[in-house]
């Protein structure tokens, strides 16, 4: 049994809470009879169809997706995730970025670049297909004074967000709705990404994923304006592969981000800087989205305590429109992840304390990264 493995068995040991009792009765009940389209009425029929054709027009790439979760967040507020899932999910796009920068590009081939940007934008494409439906059919509900969850499962919506969706418009706890979603949209991708044979061979038991790890490239950046300066927190999962670091992960940045007094400062940095997948948009003293370096020199460390040396130019960072074209995807694979009532036990409150300080080891991780760029291009030129 892996390590991985003994924690999660650990975790589900603890004792339930009331309110997740009551969840896991509503789980347990098994009441639920499939519904189809045609089951529907017109107007119903209606709903559904703008549904699916609002999130495919969104799900264009992970600049359109960032955004419109940030949107969604403004009109609702009450639904934490999407906010959460913007913050996220514009590191999902400076990962993106980074493989064309000007660091990974040095030690990716481009073959490697290109499945890692596969797997990536499959990731960001399919937990914006599947939890954007289910924020819009929350705006109708609200909309309507209605509770219309029962369309969840034409949507292809789990079970479990059902259950979620219905206690959440009855009791209005916006936490636990929120981890709801962590949980979802995780295990929604353990058989569809990160499972699957191709990503699997392809990207996770590669040596650059595990390079990547050893780096600690998994890192999750929240800036935030202080005084009138950008500054970093946040945290880094060495245990990717994992549903169950991948879960805490998002417990973890969910009390980093609302649960301290930093939250308000967040919020202004994401309304003022829109994103654009360059890791311009939070550090423009050391990124840059145009390319200053000169083609064909050889490579020179550039940062210090996330610095530049002096006379040194800016890392390269472009925007994800120059660095990668809108990718077009093959249908999400069907299925419904939900099959234990035990994962409620993850939706207790996370109560121990959060260190977000992660400017060193992300300075750190940039001059590992140049370390790591000259011992390839020392190793390439003595084999010339």
């Amino acid at each position: 049994m892996g390590f991985s493995c003994i924690k999660r068995k650990l975790y589900f040991t603890n004792k339930l809470s009331p309110r997740l009792k009551d969840i896991k009765k509503d789980l347990k009940k098994n009441i639920h009879h499939p519904i189809t389209v045609k089951d529907l009425n017109k107007d119903e029929q209606n709903i559904i169809n703008r549904i699916k054709s609002e999130t495919a027009q969104k799900n264009k790439n992970n600049t359109t997706r960032t955004h419109y979760y940030l949107e969604f967040y403004k009109q609702f507020p009450e639904i934490h995730w999407a906010f959460l899932g913007h913050m996220v999910s514009r590191n999902g796009g400076w990962n993106m970025t980074d493989l064309r920068g000007g660091l990974l590009s040095r030690l990716l081939s481009e073959e490697e670049q290109n499945n890692f940007f596969a797997f990536l934008e499959r990731g960001n494409w399919l937990i914006f297909h599947d939890i954007y439906p289910q924020l819009l059919l929350y705006q109708e509900s609200v909309n309507r004074n209605t509770n219309l969850f029962y369309m969840l499962q034409v949507i292809g919506a789990s079970t479990f967000m059902e259950v979620i969706w219905n206690y959440f418009w009855e009791n209005k706890d916006e936490y636990l709705l929120a981890i709801a979603l962590v949980i979802n949209e995780q295990s929604y991708l353990e058989e569809r990404v990160i499972q699957k044979p191709y990503y699997q061979k392809t990207v996770l038991e590669t040596i650059e994923f595990k390079l990547q790890d050893l780096l600690s490239l998994n890192q999750i950046l929240f800036p935030y304006i202080d005084e009138s300066a950008i500054r970093l927190t946040g945290q880094t999962i060495h245990h990717f592969s994992s549903l169950h670091d991948r879960i805490l992960l998002g417990k973890r940045l969910y009390k980093l981000l609302f649960e301290r007094e930093n939250y308000h400062k967040f919020f202004k940095w994401a309304s003022k800087q829109p994103h654009t997948g360059s890791r311009k948009d939070y550090c423009s003293m050391l990124f840059n989205d145009i390319n200053e370096s000169i083609p064909g020199k050889p490579f020179k460390r550039r940062t210090e305590n996330c610095n530049l040396k002096p006379g040194s130019h800016r890392i390269y960072s472009p925007k994800l429109k120059y660095a990668w074209k809108n990718r077009e995807h093959e249908q999400a694979e069907k299925g419904d992840w939900y099959h234990k009532w035990k994962v409620v036990h993850y939706l207790e409150k996370y109560t121990q304390h959060v260190d977000g300080d992660i400017l060193d080891e992300y300075c750190d991780t940039l001059e590992r990264i140049e370390f790591a760029i000259l011992a390839k291009e020392k190793f390439l030129y003595k084999n010339i």
